[in-house]
């Protein structure tokens, strides 16, 4: 008798949602794809996942032109933003592409090959029944630190008080990974404040920093 096995799809930790695109959104997703794309084999140094809007990504890729920087966001206004203002500003090191981050680590992004990956507010999945959603999880850990050199640095944020302690926990937990501070970071001045950021402050919600570093 034949079986049928049942493909499992693999679990998302992020939940796709619509935005309105303005004109010169549009004209930036049709003009700059391309041209500030990710093509397999381009060098990557920083991997951003969950790049927003891109305020952070466009600062910090700014203060750094000697590497080249990828952000990967999933939300067509956040990759149409950013494709403008990199546009605007005249940047040669900072790519976009709207893909799973994790499909995207897999399949092009060589082992030891990154100086950095970027975890800013990614989605909480507050609800418990959800966690197994979240990005922080240790198959996802794992992946990640095997892209970074010895000494790269997986630096991740949030500003919800019950994902900062999971994150730490499972970074903690993490083989090759070591907590370069005594729990959470004190706030890097290089990690600029988004509005996202400042609303959570205005909120009373501290964010909290990890900083841990490939051993």
């Amino acid at each position: 008798m034949k079986t049928i096995e049942r493909v499992r799809k693999p679990i998302r930790t992020y939940h796709p949602r619509r935005g309105r695109l303005s004109g010169r959104h549009f004209d930036a997703l049709e003009r700059l794809t391309t041209a500030y794309g990710f093509t397999p084999g381009d060098r990557v140094d920083v991997l951003e996942i969950g790049s927003g809007m891109g305020e952070a990504t466009l600062e910090m890729a700014a203060a750094d032109p000697g590497r080249r920087y990828l952000a990967v966001e999933i939300h067509t206004p956040g990759v149409a933003n950013l494709l403008a203002n990199i546009e605007q500003r005249g940047l040669a090191n900072l790519s976009v592409v709207s893909v799973d981050a994790l499909d995207l680590c897999r399949e092009h992004i060589a082992d030891g090959s990154l100086d950095a990956v970027h975890v800013f507010f990614p989605d909480p999945w507050p609800k418990a029944r959800h966690h197994k959603r979240r990005l922080i999880q240790p198959a996802n850990v794992g992946l990640l630190a095997a892209k970074l050199r010895t000494g790269g640095l997986l630096h991740c944020a949030t500003d919800d008080a019950g994902y900062a302690e999971w994150m730490l926990e499972t970074l903690t937990n993490a083989a090759n990974l070591t907590n370069r501070h005594d729990g959470y970071a004190p706030r890097p001045s290089h990690r600029p404040v988004t509005k996202f950021e400042q609303r959570a402050l205005d909120a009373g919600r501290a964010p909290a920093d990890l900083i841990f570093v490939k051993s």
